[in-house]
């Protein structure tokens, strides 16, 4: 039987860690989370994208390299079961956004290199919501450096986000992708709707386990 290794993914804002969170706490699985406060260069990156975008990337692919090639050796290779809160592939959508393509270039070949031999998710868990919803939630949980995001780059980014999912579920057809619209459940606030998606990702387990 296939150790799940669950991934949630989405736009910031979305809910991503909240529900990995929940998740794990369920089924009893290891919580991987997501290293963002550590970074130094975060709050110079929002205010100035252009001139700090490469050395942002470079500390979040070395730090997400770090705890993914873990996965393996500490959880999957012992049968424990894995919920993160955003997987590596998110790099590549941050850095197409906001490096030069000559940068961009030079750091996909770096990606490539360290992720060659990364294990894949085996369920994605993707969460999407409007530009309205996202702020929001943004504003409730009060990063001083994310209070600088403009609308317009976050907007873009879950262009983005949608647009990478698509293809990841082409390349991976056997990796099943949940998708949930944050404007419809608010699995935080609301039990009910949390239970909704904790039905499906057990039926989906279920499904992978025959």
């Amino acid at each position: 039987m296939t150790i799940p290794f669950i991934t949630v993914e989405g736009p910031i804002g979305v809910g991503k860690t909240s529900l990995a969170k929940a998740i794990a706490e369920t089924y009893q699985f290891e919580l991987l989370k997501e290293i963002v406060d550590e970074n130094p260069f975060l709050n110079k990156f929002y205010d100035d994208i252009a001139e700090w975008s490469f050395q942002t990337e470079m500390f979040f692919l070395c730090n997400r390299y770090k705890q993914l090639s873990d996965i393996e050796k500490k959880y999957l290779s012992k049968n424990l079961a894995v919920t993160a809160d955003y997987h590596i592939f998110k790099n590549l959508i941050f850095a197409k956004r906001t490096l030069t393509a000559i940068e961009y270039d030079k750091y996909e070949a770096i990606y490539q290199i360290l992720t060659k031999d990364m294990p894949v998710p085996n369920m994605v868990i993707y969460l999407d919501a409007s530009l309205d919803v996202l702020v929001n939630r943004i504003d409730m949980r009060g990063r001083d450096f994310e209070k600088k995001i403009s609308p317009e780059y976050l907007e873009q980014l879950s262009a983005d986000y949608r647009m990478f999912i698509n293809n990841f579920e082409k390349k991976h057809p056997d990796v099943p992708v949940l998708r949930f619209n944050g404007d419809e459940i608010d699995f935080v606030q609301n039990g009910q709707d949390l239970q909704l998606i904790l039905e499906k990702v057990d039926a989906t387990l279920h499904r992978r386990s025959l």
